[in-house]
């Protein structure tokens, strides 16, 4: 009598009826084939060389269980091919990839975390909305990785303030800023600053999250976000700057300015063409008062002179904080 072979009944999370992402391994007793199957024993010293040859053969990397695996130096890379292996939805949760060669891999969806990736070659990787919390970084390549707009903790923190779990929403927060201080370390250690600049900005994100939302820390933290990107963005501070200077001009061309003794200000009995010129005047005038030049051929009237202390104040701190911002972009 010929036995019957059942085939894996891995699901991905993935498969559509246009693509579907199906094992053709042999089931065991749990209805999983030894890669998928989470009771297997993959500790072994030989699981090395088995997955080498697994990759190597086109098998299903997706969704396979390498929890506690010991992969150190192994080789992952899907040579002489555009596309790296496959691994979205694996799970190698505390599993040993020291000196591993990683290169282009997809760890999309999938799980890392408190592997050990020291040394490893990550250049090209694939990892968003990977779990990375408690990795190891120490000493591996990590340039022209794709980490995506948010990691996977961003988006159940989200989930979790969305559902009114607030306990939950803190706990994702604090694990995010947990992986982000990680990478932004590490990234730093191998001087790849233009990342480490992002993790920055994102670690501090999330820190913020964390506060009650309508406290002043919280608001205090989100204006230095919204001026410099927490002293990461100097293109913020311009163009924060030319948004101040222009919403000023229209305050001065309607509450006026005085030229020669006499207060222009836009007016309804004026051509279009002197109006427009009453404008320019004003932008001048922002200017100069922006950047505290002040030479004196224009002056304020009235609420002119409380917005243009304003200005003048606003742009002596604002112009300092783009100095200090863009030298510590330049000399990182």
């Amino acid at each position: 009598m010929t036995k019957i072979k059942l085939l894996c009944q891995y699901q991905d999370p993935d498969s559509t009826e246009q693509q579907a992402f199906c094992c053709q391994g042999e089931a065991n007793s749990s209805g999983f084939c030894f890669w998928h199957d989470k009771s297997s024993d993959k500790s072994g010293s030989e699981i090395k060389a088995r997955l080498e040859n697994y990759a190597q053969s086109g098998g299903m990397l997706r969704g396979i269980i390498l929890t506690k695996a010991q992969l150190k130096g192994v080789d992952l890379v899907n040579h002489h091919k555009k596309m790296g292996y496959d691994f979205s939805y694996a799970d190698f949760y505390h599993a040993n990839l020291n000196s591993g060669h990683l290169f282009n891999i997809n760890l999309k969806h999938a799980s890392v975390m408190k592997a050990d990736l020291r040394d490893a070659n990550l250049n090209c990787a694939n990892l968003e909305d990977t779990n990375m919390l408690g990795v190891k970084w120490t000493g591996s390549k990590f340039e022209n990785v794709k980490i995506g707009k948010k990691i996977k903790q961003e988006h159940s923190a989200k989930s979790a303030l969305k559902n009114k779990d607030q306990q939950g929403n803190i706990d994702f927060l604090e694990q995010a800023e947990e992986i982000y201080r990680d990478l932004r370390k590490h990234a730093e250690h191998e001087g790849i600053f233009t990342l480490s600049g992002y993790f920055i900005q994102k670690e501090l994100t999330m820190r913020r999250l964390q506060l009650p939302r309508y406290s002043l820390k919280r608001t205090l933290s989100k204006m230095v976000d919204i001026f410099c990107g927490y002293g990461e963005a100097p293109l913020r501070i311009i163009g924060l700057s030319l948004a101040i200077i222009f919403i000023c001009a229209i305050i001065y061309a309607f509450t006026g300015l005085s030229f020669g003794g006499n207060i222009q200000a836009i007016s309804g009995d004026l051509t279009l063409t002197e109006n427009t010129s009453l404008f320019f005047s004003s932008l001048y005038y922002s200017v100069v008062t922006f950047t505290t030049l002040g030479y004196g051929d224009f002056t304020p009237v009235g609420i002119s002179r409380a917005i243009a202390a304003i200005e003048a104040f606003t742009g002596s701190f604002t112009i300092a904080l783009f100095v200090v911002v863009f030298v510590k972009k330049m000399t990182r």
